[in-house]
């Protein structure tokens, strides 16, 4: 199990420095996330200031781009990486996407992202190995790739794609297209076990692949004072209110908090909500342990569920060295 390490916000002036820490700390990864800044630029800045660090986006809205974007951006990002990118894909909620990208939401999901990830290949196929470009599909027609536009091969042409889900349906088409699941925070290991990890599993045997052909990275909350369990709490009834994932609550038989909490995000009652999370609902959904035990707490309740566990605390140099040094040092030995 690798450990990974989440980018703080900041801007790009601070990149490299927290690059170069995340590689002196053992990180074996450091994932970007679209919400405040792009997702690719700090991939650039971190290639360039790491030799072995790998770097990827956790993630880059899918749906907010074209695949042609993704596939010369994850292409340049992968050379200049010397293979080291990760490109990790999610497709956001409708609201987002119609309202805050000004895009189009699709009637499937799952439908138009298998395209994307189609055509991106179908790109790289096609500058990698001159393979002639024609993809005919429901929602791209891309056919034209004349010299002038052309990147080029590249000596790092297998560039792994993640995609993100919380559903069984995303998890399938990751099991069946893609070499990675990043896995929602808003999840626990009954959750993964019972619903995720067979979802993923149907989509191999489409494939005709096998589990070891399949990255499955988590970003699970922990909780290892009050602050922090508190902060947890607040985060997972934010989640847990976004009707789209009430299939995790269901699952646990709290679908009924769901509607409530729906409520109270809806009228911006935010202050309202952590109250309407147990201390079995945070049991399920945090890992609630010490600073000492955590290494051995997260491999024991994650080990056969996640291949990659990356905090969903963001690694900040200056803030906690040693300890993460300590937790590093007990996922690598």
């Amino acid at each position: 199990m690798k450990l990974d390490a989440a980018l703080p916000i900041v801007h790009l002036k601070d990149i490299p420095a927290i690059a170069k820490a995340a590689e002196e700390a053992g990180f074996a990864a450091l994932w970007t996330q679209e919400t405040q800044h792009d997702p690719f630029l700090p991939c650039t800045l971190i290639a360039e200031h790491t030799s072995n660090l790998e770097m990827g986006t956790a993630i880059a809205v899918s749906f907010a781009r074209s695949p042609a974007n993704l596939a010369y951006t994850a292409w340049d990002l992968a050379a200049q990486s010397g293979g080291r990118f990760i490109l990790g894909l999610g497709t956001q909620v409708k609201a987002h996407i119609e309202r805050r990208f000004g895009m189009t939401w699709p009637e499937s999901v799952t439908g138009k992202l298998r395209e994307q990830i189609q055509v991106i290949r179908a790109l790289w196929d096609a500058w990698q190995n001159g393979t002639k470009l024609n993809f005919r599909g429901e929602h791209y027609k891309i056919t034209l790739m004349s010299p002038f536009f052309n990147p080029g091969a590249i000596e790092n042409p297998n560039i792994p794609i993640y995609i993100a889900g919380v559903n069984t349906g995303l998890a399938r088409l990751a099991g069946e297209l893609c070499e990675g699941f990043h896995a929602h925070p808003f999840n626990s290991p009954r959750y993964m076990n019972e619903v995720l990890l067979p979802a993923m599993e149907e989509g191999l045997q489409k494939s005709g692949r096998k589990r070891g052909d399949l990255t499955v990275s988590m970003t699970p909350f922990i909780a290892t004072s009050p602050e922090e369990e508190g902060f947890a709490r607040m985060q997972i009834a934010f989640y847990a209110s976004t009707p789209s994932y009430k299939s995790v609550m269901d699952l646990h038989g709290w679908g009924d908090v769901v509607e409530k909490l729906s409520g109270f995000a809806s009228k911006g009652e935010w202050a309202e909500m952590p109250m309407l999370i147990t201390d079995e609902m945070l049991n399920e959904f945090c890992l609630l342990t010490t600073q000492e035990n955590l290494a051995v707490d997260l491999m024991k309740r994650f080990g056969g569920i996640a291949d990659r566990i990356t905090l969903y605390t963001p690694f900040v140099p200056g803030e906690k060295d040693e300890w993460w040094k300590n937790l590093t040092k007990a996922f690598n030995s």
